[in-house]
């Protein structure tokens, strides 16, 4: 009821405005007539039809109508403004077109037509003419969407050419007749009226085609059946739909005027390219209300900024009532709303600041790695984001590094603390300058409105300690030279009392001194040579000697500090040959390099000079000595010389005059490789050892088998044997061929071996042959020669004649059997004994 209340005045101002219009004084030219077919009864807003305007008057701004009850859009849309009755058959209106800038009008007349027609009847004897070639014309036909009626609603008059002579019946088939929807059309049989029965939704169904059929009562068809499509026009009965209910959009703030925030959309059922889906969009609220910071395209939907001055803080959240309304925004058209939330995105365009621009703390001297002041800051943006957290240094008064800041997460404070101990002797206060930044960087345009760093000062006050000895610097430096005589004293290590800066006070102690060269004066501090300095025996850095220090105050602090000694050499190293034994392979080499060293410094080392030094004069006539570099010379021999040993004594002398003689055995070997006489000295040397090793060996088990062989002898009971037996030597032999011999005494000690001369008794062993399967043992007499093992013919071996004198021999000679009855008895009894035992 509201909207029909509304609807009416609008009527009413718009009649008023046509009847206020200015009367142009330009001519009026008329276009082609218009006719349209309705109903004798027609409601407010409903379509009448629709005319050209553009074939009349295409660059008409101004189009009115000539009836207040009719109204007509830009696109040539004819409505009722009002319900209109056609007490007439017609009724006629003008469309005025007027192009303002040009001056020109045009009418475009508007016939309104509602007919009726009588039909007679056909006699059934009559023919009728039926023309073949020509049917019978469809009439277009349209009906309004949702038509109030009253209904049935006449749409439209059908007839046929025969009608005008005969009686004609008609009949209709299709969708909306005999398909659903079922009886929405019917047709009077007589007069060819269509009406519809109910309203049409054109969003339903936006076009019925319909077949008219015309008869004669005897059921002769006077006309081929014509083809007649209803369609529905479409009223504007859909309202704009939003596709969300709310949108959500965000933005940064101090965005740029023109930035795009989001888009809304709308669809409309109504049918498409007509007035009743051109939409368009509007804000219509927006809250908080001051100030207008968004606009809406009207046909896209698009949101921007119309103001650069969006700002978080002050506003973090805006909330849009957005209008979207058809007819092209009409006051007519419908409408639906929305919701539209922009939440504004924080930005760094707050710069922090500090509570105040200067601090002030105290601390005491040597207090390290402890917090001394925290410094609150305030920020705008966003709390615990990049744009909000802030970032503390310090610019000046930390050159030193005593200090460090740090930001704590939670609170946001700036923490100053002390990391590295600061000395009240050396500064009683420090100024620092503290520069406050953010995580993130500025946005652009806080840039530009923000020049300069937010600074403080903060002032430490550095408070005094009684503390401890100092030892500044921690290594002291004293120069002593190499060999200086036993208990000089020297300038040792100096501590002070950093409260007085003197060294009175304080006692010293030696903690370390890796060689025991030095003592340290308890009160005076002064070192005291212990035992003679050598720069060479100092360790692997020879210039630097470390002794470490501790200094003592009257309280019992202390401190500790280096005392590095630069030892200064002194020629006290003659230089050294480092070769001993040489090989020359003669005449593949023609010469060999010697070289020297010197472990004192260079100032007392090379350049060496060789010489032969008191040679022999075969020596000087063979051997020549040149020089090669500064620590080398070459030794190089004659055409002459033969292939033998040589012990060549050679001088070496340092450029201060310190010199070293030292002979040099050279073999000048026949070789092709010096390996090859080192061979051969190493073979001849590893065979005397070997000798050596084997005998000494073979004399130790002889010895302990010739004592138990005498101390059987001796406790014989069942047979004795000659008073000189203990003259006499067992020899016994296993081998094959003859091995080395040993010469044993009577009292298993080993006297001589062979080819060895011995004063006394001595005898030697020989071997024992198997002859026939009987092994002989001979004892035989020694005398005061030693004694040699002789092969004799064949397997047996007898005594010979030996060098040095002949051998005084016993005849008397025993038998095998003779000396087994003698020795097993023997031997069972020591065995019983031992087990006996």
């Amino acid at each position: 009821m509201a909207a029909a209340g509304s609807r009416s005045s609008l009527r009413g101002a718009r009649g008023q405005l046509l009847l206020t219009l200015l009367v142009f004084s330009f001519a009026c030219e008329a276009c082609r007539k218009v006719i349209f077919n309705i109903p004798s009864k027609l409601e407010a807003d409903k379509l009448v039809g629709r005319v050209d305007l553009k074939e009349c008057l295409r660059s008409a701004d101004l189009i009115q109508s000539s009836d207040p009850d009719f109204r007509v859009l830009e696109d040539g849309t004819v409505y009722t403004a009002r319900t209109v009755v056609l007490s007439d058959e017609k009724r006629s209106f003008t469309i005025w077109l007027s192009n303002t800038k040009a001056q020109t009008q045009k009418e475009l007349p508007v016939l309104l037509k509602h007919q009726k027609k009588v039909l007679r009847k056909r006699n059934t004897k009559e023919t009728i003419l039926r023309r073949s070639k020509r049917r019978w014309a469809p009439i277009p036909c349209s009906m309004q969407e949702n038509s109030l009626g009253p209904f049935p609603l006449l749409l439209q008059q059908v007839q046929s050419d025969a009608a005008q002579n005969y009686t004609i019946f008609y009949s209709i088939s299709g969708r909306g007749v005999d398909q659903e929807p079922l009886n929405l059309f019917f047709i009077e049989r007589d007069t060819g009226n269509l009406y519809c029965t109910q309203p049409v939704d054109r969003e339903e169904y936006d076009v019925f085609d319909l077949i008219a059929y015309a008869s004669t009562a005897d059921g002769y068809s006077a006309d081929l059946p014509l083809p007649l499509p209803i369609r529905v026009e479409d009223e504007n009965d859909n309202y704009p739909i939003f596709t969300e209910e709310v949108y959500n959009f965000e933005v940064l703030e101090s965005s740029r005027h023109g930035t795009t925030v989001g888009v809304v959309c709308a669809t409309d059922k109504d049918e498409p390219d007509t007035m009743h889906t051109r939409l368009k969009y509007s804000i219509l609220n927006q809250t908080p209300r001051s100030p207008g910071l968004f606009s809406v395209h009207p046909s896209t939907g698009v949101i921007t900024t119309v103001s650069q001055n969006l700002d978080r803080e002050v506003v973090d959240k805006y909330s849009l009532i957005m209008k979207v309304q058809d007819m092209d925004g009409q006051f007519f058209g419908l409408t639906t709303t929305a919701t539209c939330i922009i939440t504004v995105k924080d930005s760094n365009d707050n710069l922090p600041t500090f509570r105040q621009n200067a601090y002030e703390v105290s601390v005491e001297e040597n207090t390290v790695n402890k917090e001394i002041l925290r410094i609150p800051v305030e920020d705008k943006d966003l709390i615990n984001t990049a744009n909000w957290r802030a970032n503390f240094t310090i610019l000046k008064g930390n050159e030193n590094g005593h200090f460090k800041i740090t930001t704590d997460k939670e609170t946001n404070e700036g923490v100053l603390c002390v990391v590295k101990p600061l000395n009240y002797e050396e500064n009683h206060q420090v100024v620092l300058e503290i520069g406050l930044s953010n995580e993130a960087p500025f946005s652009r345009d806080a840039a530009l409105r923000m020049t300069t760093m937010n600074r403080a000062l903060v002032t430490v006050h550095v408070k005094d300690q009684d503390e401890g000895p100092d030892c500044s610097p921690a290594v002291q430096y004293v120069r002593i030279k190499e060999n200086l005589a036993v208990g000089s004293k020297i300038n040792g290590y100096k501590a002070y009392d950093p409260e007085t800066g003197r060294s009175s006070g304080l006692r010293y102690k030696k903690l370390n001194d890796p060689k025991g060269w030095i003592t340290i004066n308890e009160i005076s501090g002064l070192i005291e040579t212990s035992k003679t300095l050598d720069r060479e025996a100092a360790g692997p850095r020879k210039d630097l000697y470390n002794i470490t220090v501790m200094a003592i105050d009257q309280d019992g602090r202390s401190c500790t500090g280096t005392l590095a000694v630069d030892i200064e050499d002194v020629n006290d190293n003659p230089p050294e040959i480092l070769q001993h034994y040489l090989v020359i392979c003669k005449p593949k080499m023609a010469y060999t390099d010697i070289s020297a060293t010197d472990p004192d410094e260079s100032i007392n080392g090379a350049p060496f000079y060789f010489s032969l030094a008191n040679a022999s004069p075969e020596i000087n006539r063979l051997w020549t000595l040149t020089r090669v570099n500064d620590t080398a010379a070459r030794l190089s021999y004659r055409k002459n010389a033969e292939f033998q040993e040589y012990y060549i004594p050679v001088t070496v002398k340092d450029r201060a005059g310190q010199s070293a003689r030292k002979t040099l055995r050279v073999n000048l070997c026949d070789c092709t490789h010096p390996s090859q006489c080192y061979a051969r000295s190493a073979r001849v040397v590893l065979g005397k050892w070997a000798i050596l090793a084997i005998l000494l060996g073979i004399a130790l088990l002889f010895s302990i088998l010739a004592t138990l062989v005498c101390g059987l002898v001796n406790a014989g009971k069942r047979k004795s044997f000659p008073e000189d037996l203990t003259q006499q030597n067992l020899i016994i032999s296993n081998t094959e061929a003859p091995g080395d011999d040993k010469v044993c005494s009577a009292n298993g000690f080993t006297t001589q071996t062979v080819n060895s001369s011995s004063q006394g008794f001595c005898g030697t062993l020989g071997s024992a042959v198997k002859n026939g399967g009987q092994e002989t043992i001979e004892m035989v007499k020694g005398g005061h020669q030693t004694l040699e093992s002789c092969r004799g013919m064949g397997h047996h071996h007898t005594l010979d004649s030996c060098r040095g004198g002949a051998v005084e021999m016993d005849n008397t000679r025993y038998s095998y059997s003779e000396w087994h009855s003698f020795t097993q008895p023997r031997l069972g009894e020591e065995s019983i004994r031992g087990h006996t035992g």
